[in-house]
């Protein structure tokens, strides 16, 4: 990697690493904790890509970004944030920024986009899936409070950015996932943050689309829309004659008509499977696919979201409280089978029912008692492969240490996890037969022996159930 690159960030530690980083890539780096300075930089026609926190001692990164493309159009930024909500992704691509990185960033990544942005810089290309915008348009008032599209994970920051790009593409979009991951909250930021946001925001449940509903043509569903987004929601319960009649509304739809967003929870797949779903509708509505994670799979956002609620009631009239460090472990290692809607309802409960400012451990556990258990709708035994069930286990096991790292012996801990169920089910299946078990296994019968030993497995005569 080749170039120089301006640095502008307030917190010292991340200069010095950038920049050492970076010297080691072969660039040359010029550093600053000031946005004066940086701007002075530009203007002196210095450096070939940008790398600029949000909040700076003397203004706003993403606010400085139009000065910097009045002086140099074609200088490549990169914007560094520690607000991990989905405003600042937007507001970063509405101003044209190169790419977006939260905070805490991942080096190597940051390097590989630094690489990109100037090799694109210098072939005068833009980045992947960021057409050029004919005008910024500002935040909403009041969205990104009630927002709750907060997370730090890649998972989150990777749909954050791909709902900042294609908020104002002419493409139909859908959004995917469990229940109470936030996919409504999504179709509405694509809207009330898109140049369609002063229009009709529509929303469509199966309902609308029974013959009674529409009178035999979706017209009235189009006109109360007009130019803005129509949002079809439960897209995997419409039956067949619904499907149909939404076949010949999109048929019907005008240039200057809504955009089309359709919601489908996590049944859409089987639906499609079966056939109960139509493949020509379904790919007529995935111009944009957006799947919003499950909780379970965003262990690091679950602080964040805590707080946000926390402070949400407490802003609404409630009591103002936090969790203890054994609360919110428990509510990492919680399951959330209803998603960030579980949790905010968990959370109001608590703030509703206490009194202390602290949230004790007995608390939160009584909370989440009352809750039924039930399996989330995206995890069942029978979905996906074995190989994508160990990979979602690991995943988890790794990410429920947080910012750390496991202790030492991983691979041991995880083998032991793994093998001792395989043995012990493959030696009900042979009655406890040794002999026959190493040959099913297709290892050494002395082998099976060590291991059984190891993993401490009783092995007796079982019922042979082969």
């Amino acid at each position: 990697m080749d170039g120089t690159v301006l640095v502008a960030d307030d917190d010292r530690t991340i200069r010095t690493v950038l920049t050492q980083a970076l010297t080691r890539a072969g660039c040359r780096v010029h550093a600053t904790s000031s946005l004066t300075t940086l701007l002075r930089w530009v203007e002196e026609g210095k450096g070939d890509l940008v790398v600029t926190d949000v909040m700076m001692p003397d203004g706003n990164g993403i606010e400085t970004l139009p000065r910097i493309k009045a002086m140099r159009p074609g200088l490549p930024v990169i914007v560094i944030s520690a607000q991990n909500t989905i405003m600042t992704a937007i507001q970063a691509t509405e101003a044209e920024a190169w790419d977006y990185l939260p905070k805490p960033f991942d080096l190597p990544d940051l390097l590989s986009r630094a690489s990109k942005a100037m090799d694109s810089a210098r072939r005068g290309a833009r980045p992947a899936q960021t057409p050029p915008r004919q005008a910024a348009i500002g935040p909403v008032e009041g969205a990104a409070e009630d927002l709750p599209l907060v997370g730090r994970t890649p998972a989150m920051q990777s749909l954050y950015r791909l709902v900042a790009r294609v908020m104002n593409a002419e493409l139909p979009v859908l959004i995917t996932g469990e229940s109470g991951t936030g996919k409504s909250l999504i179709a509405r930021a694509l809207h009330d943050f898109s140049d369609r946001r002063a229009q009709p925001f529509v929303l469509a449940s199966a309902q609308d689309f029974s013959a009674e509903a529409l009178g035999g043509s979706g017209a009235s569903l189009i006109t109360r829309a007009r130019g803005g987004s129509l949002v079809i929601d439960g897209l995997a319960d419409l039956d067949a004659n619904a499907q149909a009649r939404l076949v010949r509304l999109l048929d019907t739809l005008p240039d200057d008509g809504p955009r089309i967003i359709a919601i489908a929870d996590g049944t859409m797949n089987t639906a499609l499977d079966s056939g109960a779903f139509r493949h020509d509708l379904y790919y007529r509505l995935s111009g944009v696919t957006l799947n919003v994670p499950p909780l379970r799979e965003r262990i690091e956002d679950i602080p964040l979201l805590a707080e946000h609620f926390l402070a949400r009631a407490a802003r609404e009239g409630g009591a103002l409280r936090r969790l203890s460090s054994q609360s919110l472990e428990i509510v990492r290692q919680y399951r959330w089978p209803g998603n960030v809607r579980q949790l905010e309802n968990v959370i109001r409960r608590l703030v509703i029912t206490g009194q202390e400012p602290e949230i004790a451990r007995t608390e939160i556990e009584a909370a989440l008692n009352a809750h039924p258990t039930v399996t989330p709708s995206g995890e069942t035994a029978q979905d996906g492969t074995l190989s994508e069930a160990v990979a979602r286990h690991v995943r988890r096991y790794f990410e429920l240490h947080g910012a750390d790292l496991p202790p030492p012996g991983v691979y041991q801990r995880i083998m032991r996890e793994v093998e001792a169920p395989l043995l012990d089910i493959a030696l009900e299946y042979t009655g406890g037969n040794q002999a026959r078990c190493a040959d099913l296994l297709g290892i050494n019968r002395n082998t099976l022996r060590k291991k059984t030993n190891d993993l401490d497995i009783r092995v007796t005569r079982r019922r042979k159930l082969m």
